[in-house]
């Protein structure tokens, strides 16, 4: 217990704030990428209340897409990788295990990550991603694969090319995107 307790003691302090142009342009980039998404979404005739391009994983996406953009799990290969990797996961999962959903749920995040890492794609909102395809209620369930293309693989594509617009406008040389595509 004492070597438990020794391993969880701070080695370093709290970094410093970010520059406020670093804070703006992550606001900017986050509120495009999500908002495009939603406007893309209901323009396609989906329901504005439960917009299928819209998934909570987004959200953690905008952060390290936007918030974090040398960052490897925000990188191309990872974004998309990481997400629709995870919804493929999440759907076999959520198609095999019908009568166990919290087993289901733990397998489905479980084998993502195992998933991600072996294809080198880590990508953390991923495992959200495979979470919401056993969770995510009747609409997510009736999609089956199709969760997959629409709304992982359409979601993450507006967030990326948000991604390279907004990463690369900003004049500061340590503001770029993608470090790498693949």
């Amino acid at each position: 217990m004492r070597f438990l307790i020794s391993r969880m003691a701070a080695t370093s302090q709290c970094p410093p704030r970010k520059p406020m142009s670093k804070i703006i342009w992550s606001l900017i980039g986050s509120f495009l990428g999500i908002y495009l998404v939603a406007i893309i979404g209901k323009s396609l005739q989906f329901d504005p209340l439960t917009n299928l391009f819209l998934i909570g994983s987004l959200g953690a996406t905008a952060v390290l897409v936007y918030g974090a953009p040398l960052a490897e799990f925000s990188q191309p290969r990872n974004l998309i990788g990481g997400h629709v990797l995870s919804a493929l996961v999440g759907v076999t999962v959520a198609k095999l295990l019908t009568a166990d959903l919290m087993l289901a749920s733990a397998l489905a995040v479980s084998l993502s990550v195992a998933v991600m890492h072996l294809t080198r794609t880590l990508h953390p909102p991923g495992g959200a991603t495979a979470l919401i395809a056993v969770i995510g209620g009747s609409g997510i369930q009736q999609l089956g694969y199709y969760y997959v293309v629409s709304p992982v693989l359409f979601g993450t594509t507006i967030m990326l090319l948000v991604g390279l617009l907004v990463n690369n406008l900003s004049r500061n040389p340590k503001r770029h995107y993608p470090v790498y595509w693949w």
